[in-house]
């Protein structure tokens, strides 16, 4: 089994150790979703190695499409339920929540293609694209007042 190491890692340690910048390692100190135990006389930060976990823990939720702001909700739900139960069941119902948007979108895409579909079918059987459909229109009555139809009484007085 692994342990991790029992110093104190530097900031730029921990960077690298995730190949992020230590810009990066600060401001998730800022969200509250890693914590630095101590700092030296000269105020620079020390991460306990649990850091290295919580790193872990960053990376891995956010290649599943997290945010930030959820994992941090995912941190404060860990802190209230250390067993990780809570955690696990809200990342099941929000993949659960992305499947269902996913359905959608793909319904959604589906139902423009057809459309699409319908659009080239009409438009290969059109005789003339730029005269008017007349008969060839089986949505409209263009056929009783259409420009080129013979039943236009315009066309009669030409």
């Amino acid at each position: 089994m692994y342990t991790l190491p029992d110093k104190l890692l530097k900031i730029g340690e921990l960077a690298s150790l995730f190949r992020v910048t230590a810009r990066t390692i600060r401001y998730y100190e800022e969200l509250g979703l890693i914590e630095a135990s101590n700092r030296t006389e000269g105020f620079h930060r020390r991460y306990p190695a649990d850091a290295i976990i919580r790193l872990k823990r960053i990376e891995e939720l956010k290649a599943m499409g997290l945010t930030l702001g959820q994992i941090r909700e995912f941190f404060i739900l860990y802190s209230q339920d250390p067993s990780g139960e809570k955690c696990r069941l809200l990342l099941l119902q929000n993949y659960e929540d992305q499947k269902k948007e996913e359905e959608t979108r793909i319904l959604e895409a589906q139902r423009r293609i057809a459309q699409i579909e319908a659009n080239i079918i009409a438009i290969k059987e059109k005789k003339s694209f730029f005269s008017c459909p007349g008969e060839e229109c089986k949505v409209c009555n263009f056929n009783t007042f259409c420009i080129d139809s013979e039943h236009n009484p315009d066309k009669e007085m030409r």
